[in-house]
């Protein structure tokens, strides 16, 4: 993947000191902000490593995959640097930025209802007719494997990191970090964070097996891009080895720690990629004792109208009369 995903910056986040406490001095939080990508989030580095890992014939039949958005952008933009044909199954509520992104790159796109099994059968249904490789978005190992450079990168420049947290929806992204630093021995701990309205991983990770939830219920979060029904098989593995553990964020702590993350560290983040600090700010009694934590910011594919509408909800209002 070098030379196609960047390796993204880790910064320091500085609170106020009105917010701070002791927080700032003993326990530093860094931001890996996966948000500065090429395509705006993580998931080109999945995707791009399964589509280089496909062989030459696969590559001249096309890819498909199904997908709310990021990993549509990620998939799209793999295809066209490998000079590939991509087909993205979209669900019709997708953001309009990740929709028009998508196009932008080339790939043809197809709508169907919000359900992700539905976008996942519709696209296979087009694979079995055209011949097309699917590029799941999250349950392939390849795809882990993309992703898990996210962890990797975390090691090389934060090497006494004790506390990692990075957003769950199908489970690539943590699948691929959590078995990145546990294998490569760092004694660092993983947890995952997802909205409360799309819990499937926690009670999964509760439970011993998958859970799946009703699409209605997933697609009321903010997180569109967490909106998956469950895990993947293949990742639900991976986070029962090397997971410690799933905590939840509600639909209040998204929206305010997307205010002040922009305002505080002038980071702009989508929905998916806040829960992160959303936990670190609002249920840092969840969380295991740590000297030094990244959260990681999975995305800023935030749509300019909600940017704005959260940020004007957090405006003080003047009293009247």
């Amino acid at each position: 993947m070098r030379g196609i995903a960047a390796h993204t910056p880790l910064i320091r986040y500085f609170p106020p000191a009105v917010y701070a406490g002791n927080t700032a001095e003993n326990e530093p939080l860094y931001l890996k902000l996966e948000s500065m990508q090429p395509i705006g989030s993580f998931k080109l580095r999945g995707a791009y490593n399964k589509i280089a890992s496909l062989t030459d014939e696969e590559r001249r039949r096309g890819v498909i995959s199904y997908s709310s958005g990021n990993h549509a952008q990620g998939v799209a933009y793999a295809a066209r640097a490998t000079g590939t044909k991509a087909v993205i199954v979209m669900p019709r509520n997708a953001p309009k930025i990740k929709v028009d992104s998508t196009a932008a790159l080339g790939a043809e796109i197809v709508f169907v209802g919000p359900a992700s099994a539905e976008r996942m059968k519709k696209a296979e249904e087009l694979a079995r007719k055209h011949g097309y490789c699917v590029i799941p978005p999250y349950n392939d190992e390849q795809i882990i494997a993309g992703q898990g450079t996210t962890g990797l990168e975390i090691l090389e420049d934060c090497p006494e990191v004790d506390l990692v947290l990075a957003p769950v929806g199908g489970g690539g992204l943590i699948s691929g970090i959590a078995s990145a630093i546990k294998l490569s021995g760092s004694r660092a701990k993983v947890i995952g964070v997802e909205p409360e309205l799309a819990n499937d991983a926690q009670q999964s990770f509760r439970k011993g097996e998958i859970v799946e939830l009703p699409a209605e219920r997933v697609s009321s979060t903010l997180a569109d891009g967490l909106r998956t029904q469950s895990v993947g098989a293949l990742n639900f593995e991976h986070i029962q080895q090397f997971v410690d553990d799933i905590i939840t964020v509600t639909e209040e702590d998204i929206r305010k720690a997307i205010v002040q993350i922009a305002r505080e560290a002038r980071i702009v983040a989508e929905p998916s990629g806040a829960v992160t600090f959303a936990a670190w700010l609002f249920h840092h009694d969840a969380l295991p004792s740590s000297r030094t934590t990244v959260a990681v910011v999975s995305g800023g594919n935030i749509e300019q109208q909600l940017l704005a509408q959260v940020l004007s909800d957090a405006r003080p209002r003047k009293a009247t009369a």
